[in-house]
């Protein structure tokens, strides 16, 4: 089996150790993954994050955090928060949807996780170009493997067409 897997569908139904939700700063749930996310996980699920945000206010860009799964197949959820997209710092902005890549795949490890499903991080709502978008992930996802065996499956789940024609493009066959 292939360490890094496409799938087009809905990442909260996939059964794996931990998905990567596309958060907010706040963590309180939103539109798009997050809010799915939030809803198919239940309660529990903001629960934990209103207790993230008590401890330490919310999570900053480029960061993450973890709580359970809540109702999801998925044992935890990785909250992490990619950059809104402006176009008028590129570099900021691209380092900083690179960080919530790797301070995910990081967390993941530090929590004995096995596998991980990731949406397209800040390519909806934050309107990220998709294409760089799928680059800098892949491009976290392959260096952070190359240096660590503990991850058994990275998963890009895409959940429209285009994002999965965009990542097939890049991964190949």
């Amino acid at each position: 089996m292939k360490r890094v897997q496409l799938v087009l569908g809905d990442i909260t139904s996939l059964e794996v150790d931990v998905i990567v939700n596309a958060a907010n700063n706040s963590l309180m749930g939103g539109s798009g993954v997050d809010g799915a996310i939030h809803h198919a996980g239940g309660p529990q699920i903001l629960e934990e994050c209103m207790a993230i945000r008590k401890r330490q206010g919310g999570c900053p860009t480029g960061e993450a955090v973890i709580t359970t799964g809540g109702n999801l197949k998925a044992k935890f959820v990785i909250h992490t928060v990619g950059p809104v997209w402006s176009g008028n710092d590129r570099e900021e902005e691209e380092r900083l949807l690179g960080n919530a890549y790797r301070n995910s795949l990081l967390l993941a490890v530090s929590n004995m996780v096995k596998t991980i499903a990731f949406p397209s991080i800040s390519t909806g709502t934050y309107r990220f170009p998709k294409k760089r978008a799928a680059e800098i992930a892949i491009h976290e996802v392959e260096v952070f493997l190359a240096k660590d065996d503990s991850l058994q499956q990275v998963i890009f789940c895409c959940f429209d067409q285009k994002n999965f024609d965009i990542y097939m493009e890049l991964l190949g066959p």
